[in-house]
């Protein structure tokens, strides 16, 4: 039967195959120049370095038929989860592509699935240039809703020792001492 009939008849040849896929999700990470492993058979695990949040490690795992993708935004809030919880939960009506979702333990990843049939270089591209920007832009803001006496501890901890306070300095509109209510 050609492709013609096919179409004619009502059956559509498949769009997307995993072999393509993981051959596409190959040349998009190496042309983004990204570093990445895979660990088994159709399974990326791609770093993608970022500003607040230093790394985010994303899977890439290609089924039979949906690329999936998922990376670990942070651990279960401490603290204040309505607020922490409320905050990522209003993001996910302005994002593409991934959202923010729970695992059975609380932790907090961003994951998403797209049809074979969609994945494309530029897509990949599109796909970890969200996550990266949702992790990133997030972390911060993020970790100060569910994470502040923890934060505040670690300033004091490090200040009584005279360590460094570098990967803290976001956090100094609240965990400094001097600022403190």
């Amino acid at each position: 039967m050609s492709e013609a009939d096919r179409g004619a008849r009502g059956v559509v040849p498949p769009q997307g195959n995993s072999v393509t896929t993981v051959e596409t999700v190959r040349a998009a990470l190496d042309g983004a120049g990204l570093e990445y492993d895979e660990p088994r058979e159709r399974a990326f695990f791609v770093k993608l370095p970022g500003q607040h949040k230093l790394a985010t490690m994303t899977w890439l795992i290609v089924g039979d038929h949906s690329l999936h993708v998922e990376a670990f935004f942070c651990r279960r809030p401490d603290e204040n989860h309505a607020d922490f919880y409320r905050f990522l939960l209003e993001k996910n009506g302005r994002m593409y592509g991934v959202a923010f979702a729970l695992d059975d333990v609380g932790d907090v990843h961003l994951v998403g699935k797209v049809p074979l049939a969609s994945v494309t270089e530029d897509e990949i591209d599109r796909l970890l240039g969200c996550v990266l920007t949702y992790s990133d832009d997030n972390f911060d803001r993020a970790l100060e809703r569910g994470f502040k006496s923890s934060i505040r501890r670690e300033w004091d901890w490090r200040v009584s020792r005279g360590e460094s306070l570098a990967n803290l300095r976001a956090f100094a509109s609240f965990a400094d001492p001097a600022n403190r209510d």
